[in-house]
């Protein structure tokens, strides 16, 4: 790799920091109260993920392509946190209480997050374009003319993916629990 690559990458962060703060609050706002995870870090960590140890080119044709790698990673910091906390061995289904008696309000895992992560996978591998869709509009927060631009395809065309998308990923994630009752 040529030195100015590395020089490059290690310039990135500043370029696009505020971008990425803004995706990570808008990612943040969405997370359950009482959430230890804060913007800064999962900057830090989507960050990390996407330029590795700098010696290797992220091959990112445009930024739309990073902004989308960028979400990508966001999701999956995002996914893999809930699951941690929703682990038995870390307390899982317990909520932690005071010695005091003093009543405590119960943590909210995600479980909405990973129950969206399963179905997006199962999204992508019916149309991967509409999956790519519901990424950058939910975890980058792009507009629709922005999420189609990146997609290269028409807004008018995105329109419609999103409303597809959304009613594929709500039957998905609602249905799939009274799917027996319209036997």
């Amino acid at each position: 790799m040529e030195t100015g690559d590395a020089r490059a990458t290690a310039e990135l962060l500043p370029l696009v920091y505020d971008a990425l703060r803004r995706l990570a609050t808008q990612n943040m706002s969405r997370e359950a109260p009482g959430q230890t995870m804060q913007a800064t870090a999962l900057v830090h960590e989507a960050y990390l993920r996407l330029v590795g140890s700098g010696n290797e080119d992220p091959g990112w044709d445009h930024r739309g392509h990073f902004f989308s790698a960028a979400a990508e990673a966001m999701r999956r910091i995002l996914v893999e946190n809930a699951r941690r906390k929703n682990r038995l061995k870390r307390g899982g289904d317990f909520a932690r209480q005071e010695l005091d008696d003093v009543p405590v309000v119960e943590a909210d895992i995600r479980e909405d997050l990973i129950a969206l992560d399963d179905a997006l996978t199962n999204l992508a591998a019916t149309d991967q374009q509409a999956a790519e869709l519901v990424q950058l509009r939910y975890f980058s927060g792009l507009t629709i003319p922005e999420a189609a631009k990146v997609l290269d395809i028409s807004p008018r065309s995105a329109d419609r993916l999103w409303a597809y998308a959304r009613a594929w990923l709500h039957r998905e994630i609602e249905g799939g629990e009274n799917e027996n009752d319209n036997l």
